[in-house]
């Protein structure tokens, strides 16, 4: 009798036609601070718009496919939601690993600024801090980094309010 494999999905981002595979599996600290930003933004911003997790697909165009770590879409743009997210979303957040920082920080910040995403958080786990970029004429400009203190703000969305040291001290019994 053969023993039966499980099912595991591929995970992948398609950027410019370009398949880019998402692996390995992201790491405890990585899901912490993903689980703890979503909780945080739920926390502040469910009645004014849509927080989801990866992985979802985020549908650009055919040629344009990514997985966010997290993703905000307004009430107001809430019909790009359906069984995926057809559309730009408002916010996308990329926590970085060791594998995806290049891609997180070139490509995809390039990307995310070619289609009009209005904000874009860069959470970097190893240095503890988060780069807001926010679009600006149709390019982004760093609107802060964030460092282990302090509370993240957003012009752009009134409800946001991520106290940066709560998030980060969730590591420290990781370490």
């Amino acid at each position: 009798m053969s023993e039966k494999k499980p099912l595991i999905e591929e995970r992948y981002e398609i950027i410019d036609g370009i398949r880019y595979d998402c692996s390995p599996s992201p790491t405890l600290k990585h899901q912490l601070l993903v689980t703890q930003l979503w909780n945080e933004l739920h926390g502040t911003c469910h009645a004014t718009g849509t927080i989801v997790v990866a992985p979802m697909d985020v549908h650009f165009d055919e040629n344009n496919v990514v997985q966010p770590d997290l993703i905000y879409v307004t009430n107001e743009n809430a019909s790009i939601l359906k069984t995926r997210i057809e559309g730009v979303p408002d916010l996308l957040i990329e926590i970085l690993s060791p594998s995806t920082g290049e891609h997180d920080k070139v490509r995809k910040k390039a990307l995310y600024e070619r289609f009009g995403v209005r904000e874009y958080w860069i959470v970097d786990v190893h240095h503890r801090t988060i780069d807001q970029f926010a679009l600006r004429e149709g390019a982004y400009s760093l609107e802060r980094t964030y460092g282990s203190a302090g509370t993240v703000l957003s012009e752009r969305f009134p409800c946001i309010s991520v106290q940066s040291g709560k998030l980060f001290s969730l590591l420290d019994k990781y370490e």
